[in-house]
Parts: structure tokens; sequence; C-alpha cells
């Protein structure tokens, strides 16, 4: 009789985003081009934040940052701290990547991959913070499970804060919300930031190109703050 085929030791990992790639303008293309190998991060191997940065400084880890409207004003106001941002959408990274040449902004590296790759590479305990802001929501039931905050993930980004880090997430959807927050509550090592400490972070995260479509919609918007303790 046949053996069948061992199962591998492993799940396959469930994609939390689609690439709804637009086109790219000249200069868009331009960027990727000339721009990246500038601000980029190396796209394979380790990913030391010194090494990446030429500096030590608290870096903080932007996961989907859209157009990078909102993550070009942050390190703009925070030149101390090192940004890495991950982006999946070429359109977005070239349009990043043009605002950083044009202000001189020297603070930031982009990445253009998933980030649970980019996770994967970076090591523990080496960033100061996490922002997810305005996450595909998969409102539907039957794709909760592509949500990317779920238990494993919350994990993984624990283990890469530095003890008192913080982890902030943003969604203009209240079920995502209510997830997340069941999510982070559940996992060992965060507690939620008190209201004044909330409140400091909330108020350094620019306004959105997402957050403004759901305001228009009459969409709340929900912050939660979560920081990983010792």
């Amino acid at each position: 009789m046949d053996q069948q085929t061992p199962k591998p030791p492993y799940r396959r990992q469930i994609r939390s985003f689609v690439r709804r790639e637009g086109r790219l303008t000249e200069g868009q293309q331009r960027a990727l081009d000339e721009l990246l190998p500038q601000y980029g991060a190396p796209a394979e191997g380790p990913l030391e934040p010194v090494a990446v940065f030429g500096r030590p400084a608290p870096t903080v880890l932007e996961i989907g940052f859209g157009n990078g409207d909102s993550l070009a004003q942050m390190a703009q106001a925070r030149p101390e701290w090192n940004y890495l941002g991950v982006e999946v959408h070429r359109p977005g990274v070239g349009h990043l990547l043009l605002l950083l040449e044009r202000e001189e902004i020297g603070n930031v590296r982009v990445i253009c991959d998933d980030a649970q790759r980019v996770l994967g590479r970076l090591p523990d305990g080496c960033l100061h913070g996490v922002q997810l802001y305005f996450p595909d929501p998969w409102h539907k039931k039957r794709h909760h499970k592509r949500r990317l905050v779920q238990p494993d993930w919350a994990q993984a980004i624990r283990r890469k804060l530095e003890p008192g880090g913080f982890l902030h997430m943003a969604t203009d959807w209240q079920d995502y919300a209510e997830h997340m927050r069941t999510v982070l509550e559940a996992a060992p090592g965060f507690r939620p930031a008190g209201a004044e400490e909330a409140a400091t972070y909330v108020a350094a995260r620019p306004q959105t190109k997402f957050e403004l479509r759901g305001r228009k919609r009459g969409h709340d918007v929900w912050d939660l703050v979560y920081i990983r303790e010792e």
C-alpha cells in the first residue's frame, strides 16, 4: 500500500490584503526606480534598525501606510525617531518616496512587501512602536479570518516590541474595533494604555485618506492603544 504524503507541519498563511494596484504615474515609476534604493530598506535578510537607519533611535513600524502622507507628517514631527513603513501597493510606495525626496525627510525607510514577512526579519525587542491605521476591515463575516489582527499576530508584535513599546491601531469599522479589542485584551504581554497615555498617541496621528473617506460616509473612528508589558 502506498504511503500517504505527509502534510506540511504548518498552516498556509491567509493573506490579509488584496493587491488592488492602480496605474503608476511616471513620477511614481521614477521614484520606484531611482528613490527606492535611497529610501528603501533591504529586500532580504535581517532588518536591524541601527544598520538600516545608520543610527540608534526609537523605531516605529507602520503596517500599510497607504499613500504615505500621514507617515511623512509623523516623521517630520519626530525627526529623532526612525520610521519603517511597509506597504504592498506600489503607487502608494511611489507617492511616499516622492514626498520623502521633496520634503528631504531622512528618518523614513520603505519596504514594498507583505508585513508578515517583514516582521519575521526584525529582531525581537527592536521596535518602540507599531502603527496599524485603517487596515482592510474584511467586513463580511465569512472574510473575518482574513483580518490581520489575530491572536498569533498580536504575539508576533509583542515579540518585536521593546518593554513599554506601543501598538496603536485605528479603524472606522465598529465591529473590527471590537474584534481588535477582544484579541488584544486576551493577548498575554499587553495592557490597554491609560486615557491620558492613549490621548498622546491619538493626538500625534494625522488623519489619513481612508479616515477622511470613512468620515464622509458617516463612520466613527476608533483608536486603540496597547502597551507591551515587561
